[in-house]
């Protein structure tokens, strides 16, 4: 089986132009976690995931402390947003180097590149770097499970 057996075709992308805000708007409104950013030519050059924007407002002691177990509620800390600067500034900044995986590629490569980069969706491209679709996790993880099935049940 080949990523582009089990991806997803109808992807959302964005731009480096595009602002914070909007990319804010397009992860809430379509409930989405990750946005490729292609360029006019519509090649994959980059990765924006909701982490990113999240990261932004994230307090600092996050990343000090091992264990939030005892910590039922942030309280205003929750309600934090970017500053008007950073919701205006492109993504460009906040992107990530393109991570991708070609539609013909094996499940295993792909599972592999996810488990690598730490990452829950990679956006699939052609031979020529465009963008074709995105598999997840979850879509490569039940693609291998299908095979365990018996005949009967797959369908």
């Amino acid at each position: 089986m080949q990523v582009k057996d089990c991806m997803k075709q109808n992807v959302f992308s964005i731009t480096p132009e595009t602002s914070t805000a909007e990319a804010a708007h397009i992860f809430f409104s379509r409930h989405i976690g990750s946005l490729p950013v292609v360029d006019k030519q519509g090649k994959l050059i980059g990765l924006l995931q909701l982490r990113d924007l999240l990261n932004l407002v994230l307090p600092d002691f996050l990343n000090l402390v091992n264990d939030f177990d005892f910590v039922h509620n942030f309280g205003a800390i929750e309600n934090r947003m970017p500053s008007a600067s950073e919701l205006s500034a492109p993504i460009q900044g906040l992107m990530h180097a393109a991570i991708s995986v070609e539609a013909d590629s094996g499940l295993l490569r792909a599972f592999s590149i996810l488990h690598k980069h730490e990452i829950h969706d990679l956006p699939v491209v052609d031979r020529a770097g465009n963008l074709v679709g995105i598999v997840s996790r979850v879509d490569v993880g039940t693609a291998f499970l299908k095979n365990w099935l018996p005949e009967t049940a797959s369908e």
